[in-house]
């Protein structure tokens, strides 16, 4: 059985054990050696090559999330593997668990068809821009969205800018000509075609959505799949998704009705009708659907980022589609394996139990403050005190910072992201960002340098950098 080393500062010592010894049966043996350091999060990896001097037995020595400098060099240096654990060591078990099931998110499905609504409304240079931004987000294929009664004079031109982009491109309208016009120019896909109008399938080398003449149409889809099958060229067909409350379970019995009729099918599903015009956070809604899309085995999904609570579509749909594609393959529930859609609410936002606050602050022996949260409220504690509250403006007149306003400024921040997340059920770590999952973007941190800490108590002091003082007791 592989034998693990932790190492970790004396304020998270206890309670790492105590996690350790929870985790059973545990698919390693353990032990802890702490470093001689009060806060684990202090750690560096020059510390380590200082301090640590025997590691003989040990198959692996694993360090704290947040533990800065060159693992690698370490790593060479004891000649075992030493690796960063999750950020919190209440995470240990999840972070054991996601190990041992080593699931493979880069893989999937279904393809992203990322529409720009207002095509011919931007110049050749904002639609190539736009189509950019779609692609780093998870886009395969760009939809050149028409609009009615609007022209779209340099239709050929941005097809040709997007190819040259090395990008696959759809053109999306009702009105044949412009079809007809995107596929002379090169367009991959068209969307979407009829019973009535295959006849420009024939005209051009693009590969045809396919769509019932009315939603609820599915003989004439049926048709015009059965007219594409005997083509024997290469199609999408899409039975169309009504939004709540027109028509959307019937909508999807249609797909379902669609995926029996014609089982090795390639099926293309537009969720914008859901997406959009629900006013509901899209992270959840795109789970959803592209669960269902996993279980259909659909092969392409159009996607939209037109109303401002929809902005992230699409980098949400390139999550869902590789969670549910995972979960699908390995024959599970889609948890455990990602938190990117989890962009309000955590699983477990509250870690540390109130009493287990409390033991770590009967330890501090310094005037730093740490703030932590729990079904309580909001903790802040130094040597001086240990206060709880529901609000920052309750524990102000405590804090003792009227005349150091560097710390003021900074505790006021802590406090504000702390209240947060306390009244959302979010996780909080002092110094860092609240974690929106996919809702926003987070920049990387850089594990490799670090900064010396300062302290948060002097006066005059300018607000606390978060990298210089990570006071929170962790792993």
């Amino acid at each position: 059985m592989e034998h693990i080393l932790f190492l970790t500062g004396r304020l998270a010592q206890h309670s790492l054990e105590k996690v350790l010894a929870g985790m059973t049966p545990a698919p390693f043996r353990w032990q802890v050696r702490e470093l001689g350091l009060q806060v684990a999060g202090l750690m560096t990896a020059d510390m380590i090559a200082r301090r640590l001097h025997d590691v003989s037995g040990f198959d692996r020595v694993m360090v704290p999330g947040r533990c800065r400098g060159d693992l690698d060099a370490l790593s060479a240096h004891f000649g075992v593997p030493v690796e960063r654990g999750p950020e919190e060591l209440k995470d240990l078990p999840r972070h054991f668990n996601r190990a041992a099931r080593a699931v493979d998110l880069s893989q999937y499905e279904t393809r992203i068809f990322a529409e720009i609504v207002d095509a011919p409304q931007l110049d050749v240079a904002g639609v190539v821009a736009r189509a950019r931004q779609l692609r780093a987000c998870g886009a395969d294929v760009i939809d050149l969205g028409c609009l009615p009664e609007t022209p779209f004079a340099h239709l050929e031109d941005c097809v040709a800018a997007l190819k040259a982009e090395g990008l696959a491109v759809s053109v999306d309208s009702l009105n044949p000509q412009e079809l007809l016009r995107g596929g002379k120019a090169g367009a991959d896909y068209l969307l979407s075609l009829s019973l009535d109008t295959l006849w420009i399938a024939d005209e051009v080398a693009s590969t045809p959505v396919l769509i019932p003449r009315e939603p609820s149409d599915e003989a004439s889809l049926h048709a015009a799949v059965d007219a594409m099958l005997a083509r024997g060229r290469p199609f999408l067909a899409d039975a169309i998704l009504d939004p709540i409350p027109f028509g959307l379970l019937a909508s999807l019995c249609r797909y379902q009705r669609l995926r029996e009729r014609y089982p090795e099918l390639a099926i293309m599903m537009g969720v914008g009708n859901v997406t959009e015009l629900t006013e509901a956070d899209t992270s959840g809604i795109n789970a959803v659907l592209f669960g269902i899309a996993a279980e259909l085995r659909v092969a392409a999904v159009l996607t939209t980022e037109v109303s401002g609570h929809a902005r992230r579509a699409v980098r949400e749909a390139d999550i869902a589609r590789r969670i549910m594609h995972a979960a699908r393959e390995t024959h599970s529930l889609p948890k455990g394996l990602s938190d990117e859609l989890m962009t309000v609410h955590d699983k477990r936002p509250f870690p540390d139990t109130p009493a287990e606050i409390l033991e770590t602050a009967a330890a501090v022996r310094d005037p730093n403050f740490r703030v932590q949260i729990s079904e309580q409220g909001l903790h802040v504690y130094n040597r001086d005190g240990h206060h709880i509250e529901s609000e920052p403006f309750a524990l102000w007149p405590r804090l003792g910072l009227e005349h150091d306003g560097g710390h003021a400024f900074y505790m006021g921040v802590e406090l504000a992201r702390a209240e947060i997340a306390w009244s959302l059920g979010k996780r909080y770590t002092q110094d860092q960002p609240l974690a929106w999952g996919c809702a926003t973007e987070r920049a990387a941190q850089d594990l490799l340098t670090w900064c010396a800490p300062a302290s948060t108590k002097q006066k005059g002091s300018p607000p606390v950098r978060p990298e210089t003082a990570p006071e929170r007791p962790e792993q």
